[in-house]
C-alpha cells in the first residue's frame, strides 16, 4: 500500500521523468507560459544551437509587461519595447506557437489569460519566465516562475531539472471580517511569516478561508505565495475549480472531460499525509491591510499603526532604512495618510471580481481631485465584462477612466511609473524601493483599500464607506 500523499507530492511525483542521486528531478512541463521579456534570449539560445520547439502546442506567448496601456492600436513607443514584442511575435510564428499580442481577443497578462482560457488545469505543471506563475496553483496545479535559461530548457526538451521543494501547510478556518478580501489574507499571512518565512517551500492552501473563496481568490492568495519565499502555492481542486473550468477553450472536452474530472477528484490531500511545517491561523483576526514599508512582510491591520522598531525581530538597520525611503516614522497611523496615486490591476488584482469590488465601493461617489487612478483590466475579457455589466458606467461617472490591458504600473517597464516621492495605493504585488518607477513609494492594499484611497485622497478603512448589506 501506498503512504498517505500530500496534495503536492501527488502532481510533483506524477511529472518526475528522472530522479538524480542527491540531485535535483527532471520534471516533466505541461504548459509553459511566454511573455517578451524573458524569452528573446531563450529562443536565441535554441537558434544558436539550431533546434526547434519540441512541444509547441504546450507553449503560449501573450504580450504584457512591456505593453502601454493606452493607445495599444498605435505603433509602440519605447525602442525596447518595440524590440521586445516584435522578437516575441516573429518567435511564437517561426516556432508555431500560439501568440496573442497586442489588440488580440485573448490578449491579457500572462497569469490572467491561463485561467480565463483553459490553459490552466488541476494537477498540471506549469512554468513561466515570471516569478508570479505561482497564480496557476489555484487550481491543484504545481506552478512556479523560472529563469531565462531554464525558459530555454523548458522550449527544447519540455523538462526542468528541479530540486524537490518541502511541503507546507496553511490552514485558515473561521469567518472573515467585512471588507476582508483575499488579498488581506495573503497580505496578513505574509505579515506573520515574514518575506522569507515559507523558503524552501511549496504551500497548501487549507481550511475554512480557503474553501469558501471564489476561484479568482484563490488566485490572488496562489500569487502572492512567492512573496514570503514560497516556491509556489496550491489549493486543492474542488467543485469550485471544475465548475470555473468548464467549456473553456483549452479544457478537455466530452469523454476526455469525463476522463480528466476521474482524475482531478483524487487531487487531495491524504488522511494522514505528514508536512514539513504546518502553520494555522484564525480568519476572524484578519482585518482590512496595507503595507508601510519596501516589501510586503511591511503590513498591518489598516487600524494599526507603524511598529515600533523594538518590535521587529532582527533586521533594524533595514527596517529604519525602509522608513526613512517611504518617509514615515515608527508608531504612526497609517490611517489617514495622503495618497497621490491608486492602481487596480496586475496578475494579483486585475480581474473581473476585483473591478466589482472596486465599482461597487465608488458607486454613487467621485475621485479625488488631487488623486490619479489607473484601472487597468487583466485582460480583454476582463475589459469586455467590465463594460457588458455596467461597471465602465459607474466607474466613468464617479470620475475614473479605464485603461487597455497589461501589467502596466505593478513594474514599471511600461510608461505607467509613479512618479518619485509620490505615494500609491496598489493592488499590485511589490513594493520593493523603485519597483512602480524610480523613487515611488507603494502602498500595497485590495481593491476595496484602493477604492477607499480614491475617493478620499487618503489611506481610508473601506469599512467607514460600506452600505451594511455589503458586508
Amino acid at each position: 500500500m501506498n503512504a498517505a500523499k500530500t496534495l503536492f507530492d501527488k502532481v510533483w511525483d506524477s511529472h518526475v521523468v528522472r530522479s538524480i542521486d542527491n540531485g535535483p528531478d527532471v520534471l516533466f512541463i505541461d504548459r509553459h507560459l511566454v511573455h517578451e521579456v524573458t524569452s528573446p534570449v531563450a529562443f536565441l539560445g535554441l537558434r544558436n544551437r539550431g533546434i526547434k520547439v519540441l512541444y509547441p502546442e504546450r507553449t503560449f506567448a501573450t504580450a504584457d509587461h512591456n505593453t502601454p496601456t493606452l493607445n495599444q492600436h498605435l505603433p509602440v513607443k519605447d525602442p525596447l519595447s518595440a524590440n521586445q514584442l516584435k522578437a516575441l511575435e516573429q518567435n511564437a510564428r517561426e516556432h508555431g506557437i500560439p501568440y496573442w499580442g497586442l489588440g488580440h481577443e485573448k490578449n491579457g497578462i500572462v497569469h490572467v489569460i491561463g485561467p480565463e482560457n483553459g490553459i490552466t488545469l488541476p494537477g498540471a505543471t506549469i512554468v513561466c519566465g515570471d516569478s508570479h506563475t505561482s497564480t496557476h496553483g489555484a487550481f491543484g496545479a504545481i506552478a512556479f516562475g523560472i529563469g531565462t535559461s531554464e525558459v530555454e530548457m523548458v522550449l527544447a526538451t519540455q523538462c526542468i531539472m528541479q530540486p524537490k521543494p518541502k511541503s507546507m501547510k496553511i490552514t485558515i478556518d473561521g469567518e472573515l471580517n467585512k471588507a476582508v478580501t483575499p488579498k488581506d489574507v495573503a497580505l496578513y499571512i505574509i505579515s506573520q511569516l515574514t518575506t522569507s518565512g515559507a523558503t524552501g517551500y511549496f504551500v497548501e492552501y487549507s481550511g475554512e478561508v480557503f474553501r469558501n473563496m471564489s476561484m479568482e481568490g484563490r488566485m490572488t492568495v496562489c500569487n502572492l505565495s512567492i512573496e514570503m519565499g514560497a516556491r509556489g502555492g496550491m489549493v486543492a481542486p474542488d467543485e469550485k475549480t471544475f465548475a470555473y473550468i468548464k467549456d473553456r477553450e483549452f479544457t478537455p472536452k466530452g469523454e476526455a472531460w469525463n476522463k480528466a474530472m476521474a482524475y482531478w477528484k483524487t487531487l487531495k490531500t491524504d488522511n494522514g499525509a505528514v508536512f514539513d511545517r504546518e502553520v494555522s491561523f484564525e480568519g476572524s483576526a484578519i482585518e482590512p491591510m496595507i503595507t508601510y514599508g519596501t516589501n510586503p512582510g511591511m503590513g498591518v491591520g489598516i487600524s494599526n499603526g507603524i511598529p515600533k522598531a523594538e518590535a521587529i525581530e532582527g533586521g533594524v538597520a533595514t527596517y529604519k532604512k525602509s522608513l526613512e525611503y517611504m518617509d514615515f516614522n515608527e508608531g504612526e497611523a497609517m490611517l489617514g495618510k495622503k495618497i497621490d496615486f491608486v492602481f487596480l490591476g496586475s496578475c494579483t488584482n486585475g480581474r473581473i471580481e476585483d473591478f466589482r469590488a472596486f465599482a461597487g465601493l465608488v458607486k454613487g461617489r467621485q475621485k479625488a481631485a488631487h488623486v490619479t487612478a489607473w484601472l487597468v483590466p487583466g485582460s480583454h475579457k476582463v475589459e469586455e465584462a467590465i463594460k457588458a455589466e455596467g461597471l465602465l458606467e459607474i466607474l466613468e461617472e464617479a470620475g475614473f477612466q479605464l485603461r487597455e490591458p497589461g501589467c502596466s504600473a505593478c513594474l514599471a517597464m511600461n510608461d505607467d511609473k509613479i512618479p518619485a516621492g509620490k505615494y500609491a495605493v496598489s493592488t499590485s504585488n511589490r513594493n520593493f524601493e523603485g519597483r512602480q518607477g524610480p523613487g515611488a513609494r507603494t502602498l500595497l492594499a485590495s481593491p476595496l483599500v484602493a477604492a477607499a484611497a480614491a475617493i478620499t485622497g487618503r489611506v481610508t478603512d473601506p469599512r467607514e464607506l460600506m452600505e451594511p448589506e455589503m458586508a
